[in-house]
């Protein structure tokens, strides 16, 4: 049985104080959502210890939204895996388009985030996705199939099984486009088929999101797809009871 994830992803998103009083809401009705499915919050770096604080003994999993490819040094403005993990998380978001798109994040650089994240014990949530001339072009599922190869081929099976995948179509993001649950569930199936050609019955246990304008109205029909394991949630995981909404959509 592969593992029900929800994951916000604030982004650059909240205050301190903001931040810690919607983990607090969150957390006062994470009790409401099955236990089958897990709860992840990724607030932004100064938040990562007091929003940690605010979730604690409520089996909410506190994600970091990036990692630095080196392990420490002169890097000034980085965050290194050890940082985030002494701060309490246990995942990071690595290769969001956002970062890829605005911040240059080549696949040869994800390499080394997610190399080092798994040897400091983090789950990555590796994200890939095309864009909208990539999926007009009918490039989508090559352009998928690269990013998965690229990257997570470079792994043993063992730091291979601490890794959750998220698809986003680019083109959804912010744009309040969705998938249709038919396009989500066919790129899903052809990413655990990716896997699975290098790393056999694996594939059937990774966790694959859907991370493209997930909401309340649309997550239902999108998390009956036997590919879907879930979503990574952008503007919806601000409001409390929006997130709860889709976490109780399976």
């Amino acid at each position: 049985m592969r593992k029900k994830i929800v994951a916000g992803n604030w982004k650059m998103n909240t205050t301190v104080a903001e931040g810690v009083e919607l983990a607090k809401a969150v957390a006062a009705r994470s009790s409401e959502v099955p236990a089958s499915v897990k709860l992840i919050i990724a607030p932004p770096f100064t938040h990562l210890v007091p929003v940690g604080e605010a979730i604690k003994g409520t089996g909410i999993g506190l994600s970091a939204q990036n990692c630095a490819d080196k392990e420490k040094g002169a890097y000034t403005g980085e965050v290194a895996a050890d940082m985030l993990v002494s701060a309490g998380c246990g995942y990071t978001i690595l290769g969001h388009s956002e970062r890829r798109q605005y911040y240059g994040e080549t696949d040869a650089k994800l390499v080394e985030k997610v190399k080092i994240a798994t040897a400091h014990g983090l789950s990555p949530i590796f994200c890939v996705g095309e864009n909208l001339d990539e999926r007009e072009a009918g490039r989508h599922f090559e352009v998928v199939t690269e990013q998965v190869k690229n990257v997570l081929y470079t792994l043993s099976a063992e730091d291979m099984a601490k890794v959750i995948i998220a698809y986003e179509p680019v083109w959804a993001i912010g744009t309040g486009k969705t998938a249709t649950a038919e396009q989500a569930q066919e790129i899903h199936a052809c990413i655990r088929k990716v896997v699975a050609d290098k790393f056999g019955d694996l594939a059937g246990e990774i966790t694959i999101l859907y991370g493209g304008s997930c909401k309340p109205s649309n997550a239902k029909e999108l998390f009956a797809c036997p590919d879907i394991d879930g979503g990574l949630i952008g503007g919806a995981a601000l409001k409390a009871d929006d997130f709860i909404a889709i976490a109780l959509s399976f």
